[in-house]
């Protein structure tokens, strides 16, 4: 008995578990589908009512000029404050803007008009854009009703001595959340679906009692651990080849680096993930402990992964624990792969690691075969 009859017979294995099918090559593409459409984090057309008690028309210049943006809809008018608070604790509302009676009366007499936004502050991060994006609309407000002063006066603004930023996006100009997200989600689904199959593998064997046969080969514990993983490495690739076409047809993420050092790189990840499956499997007496431990890991694989938050604004202990995630490694290839185009040396401090815990969790999935053998 050699490695590619060890392969061939759980290829045989996996055929023939039919619910096993659908999950290795539609679920995949679904949960990218769900993923690439359902998280984003751009943050448009945010509730706003606005409570105008100046009823001029220099307020009804700024409620066009708001109405007029693409990041907020206009839900109505309320006639005080009270009905402002109304809007945002009902939720029919996330931002009031208000305008105090006097408005235009101090922009005509050259003083500073003010006006107030009330945000719900519930959900921190759409507050903190709407706050920006009202702040925004409102300097550029500002910045016209100054312009117009000095004409008026027959001044003008000084063209020289000041500052003036000039910004420049570099790999994403549109600043769109699906550049960002498809190459982690990428990561995240392969490496579900890679663990969660070889999770079975081993435990399968003990559970039809054909664990004696394997362990009476004259196959080393590494070899058969070799054979188990082949043809879930194939189903990666395969995986690998769908999220690549679905992308190519629905997200149009631009692949700007190579296919090739990209591939490489998976098959790096996919041996990560499938010796994590294979511990796992080695470790567990049923196939519902066996899922048990594989969704025990997930969790902290895609919330400590930096897929979804920053992995510097997490606590110290936890991005100590981040250093033994494959996805880690692997979302900051698949991202600088696709939007930046990285070549191998550019990567080499994630490629490093990767590749040293892909054989770290081989070697310790294949001793503690060896061990559960003895």
């Amino acid at each position: 008995m050699s490695v590619r009859d060890v392969a061939l017979k759980e290829f045989r294995q996996v055929r023939r578990d039919r619910r096993i099918l659908p999950f290795m090559f539609a679920v995949p593409v679904i949960q990218l589908l769900l993923f690439g459409f359902a998280v984003s984090t751009d943050i448009k057309r945010l509730e706003l009512v606005v409570c105008d008690m100046d009823r001029s028309s220099e307020s009804r210049r700024l409620i066009r000029m708001v109405h007029g943006s693409e990041y907020f809809r206009y839900r109505g008018d309320v006639p005080d404050l009270r009905g402002a608070g109304r809007a945002l604790d009902t939720g029919a509302a996330k931002i009031a803007l208000v305008i105090p009676p006097g408005y235009q009366r101090d922009i005509v007499r050259g003083r500073t008009a003010v006006v107030q936004a009330l945000l719900d502050g519930s959900d921190a991060n759409a507050g903190s854009v709407a706050s920006s994006y009202l702040s925004r609309l409102v300097q550029t407000r500002s910045a016209a009703l100054l312009e117009d002063r000095l004409a008026r006066l027959g001044a003008f603004r000084p063209t020289a001595g000041g500052l003036e930023p000039r910004l420049r996006l570099w790999y994403n100009p549109g600043l769109e959340s699906a550049l960002f997200m498809i190459p982690g989600v990428m990561a995240i689904v392969m490496g579900l679906v890679a663990t969660s199959l070889s999770s079975m593998c081993i435990v399968r064997e003990r559970e039809i009692g054909t664990m004696e046969q394997l362990i009476v080969t004259p196959l080393k514990a590494w070899e058969l651990m070799l054979g188990k993983m082949l043809p879930y490495l194939a189903v990666g690739y395969v995986n690998l080849t769908a999220i690549l076409v679905v992308n190519a047809l629905v997200f149009h993420v631009p692949l700007r680096g190579s296919l090739g050092l990209l591939a490489l790189l998976t098959g790096v990840f996919l041996v990560a993930q499938v010796g994590l499956g294979l511990l796992i499997s080695v470790t567990s007496r049923t196939q519902q402990q066996a899922q048990y431990l594989t969704a025990f890991f997930f969790m902290p694989n895609m919330l400590l992964s930096g897929f979804m938050f920053p992995i510097e604004n997490m606590p110290e202990a936890l991005q100590v624990v981040t250093y033994a995630l494959p996805a880690r490694y692997f979302i900051v290839i698949a991202r600088a792969v696709f939007l930046r185009g990285s070549d191998a040396w550019t990567l080499l401090d994630q490629i490093v690691p990767l590749c040293a815990l892909s054989l770290l969790l081989l070697v310790v999935a294949a001793l503690q075969f060896h061990k559960r053998s003895d």
